[in-house]
């Protein structure tokens, strides 16, 4: 997708489902979040830039983590998923949200300490450009810290509901992985020359291999799965009726089985983690 249409994407249909889904994805995504505040080495008084930041639960991590004197400002192209992060967090001192792409948004030269993103940034039509600009508004020395999606085959939340949407549901047209997407920067080192040649210092990637946790039983996990991912496209791409979806749910169940545990269910997942610097 071109940025006119990721931006088209995350306003008409998929930011009023993640606005739905939120609890369940932040609680399902709470690890790498943790994992992200982690490595942004976040000091009280930063001023921290959040890229795609949706409903806003990063923002607001790392405002706290900025404490009284310190700030956060959260950017997405989705007015659906900012409005709902301006709702949610109305009381929350230190807190901006702004609506605007990343990769052509005129930021302030040295405006922040701290970049973070927790699968925001996997969208950009260019990369390298969007970084460049956003170290624009990154004061010297400042910190990344994001994460993306790693290496498709292990990454059993994706991989398992589009085999099973395959066979209940129905193949769905392929679609180019290295174009702007969740597995768009798998590659590590591919991002780690795009952030080279971006300007960026002191890049690091990382493997972690995490569970995702998701909250609820396996059939509750079945009907997040069939809101948000492989199993919703396949849903949406055939027209399914109710029918065809509560098949699909069942079929999940049986799927999640393996990934069942005393502590619910566990998704290992491997995700990416960048951190860099801007130079300075």
């Amino acid at each position: 997708m071109s940025n006119a249409e990721q931006q088209d994407f995350w306003n008409a249909q998929a930011g009023p489902i993640w606005v739905a889904q939120m609890e369940n994805m932040d609680r399902a995504l709470a690890p790498v979040l943790d994992h992200v505040l982690g490595a942004a080495h976040i000091r009280r008084g930063d001023r921290v830039l959040d890229i795609g930041c949706g409903a806003g639960t990063s923002t607001a991590a790392a405002a706290r983590l900025a404490g009284h004197d310190g700030s956060a400002c959260g950017l997405d192209i989705s007015h659906a998923l900012l409005a709902h992060a301006r709702l949610s967090t109305a009381d929350a001192p230190g807190l901006t949200f702004i609506q605007g792409d990343a990769q052509t948004f005129d930021f302030e030269p040295d405006q922040f300490d701290a970049m973070i993103s927790r699968f925001g940034v996997m969208f950009f039509e260019n990369t390298q450009a969007a970084f460049a600009n956003i170290a624009s508004g990154l004061r010297p020395g400042a910190q990344l810290s994001f994460a993306t999606w790693g290496d498709i085959a292990e990454n059993p939340y994706f991989t398992m509901p589009a085999a099973i949407a395959k066979t209940v549901i129905g193949a769905v047209p392929k679609t180019d992985p290295d174009a702007p997407g969740p597995f768009a920067l798998r590659d590590r080192q591919k991002v780690v020359a795009l952030l080279d040649a971006a300007g960026l210092v002191e890049i690091k990637a990382r493997v972690l291999p995490l569970d995702l946790t998701p909250p609820g039983d396996a059939a509750q996990v079945a009907q997040l799965l069939c809101d948000i991912g492989p199993a919703q496209r396949a849903l949406t791409h055939f027209e399914a009726d109710d029918a065809d979806r509560a098949r699909l749910v069942d079929a999940l169940i049986a799927g999640l089985e393996p990934f069942e545990t005393p502590k619910g269910i566990r998704i290992p997942a491997q995700i990416n983690l960048f951190t860099a610097r801007t130079k300075g």
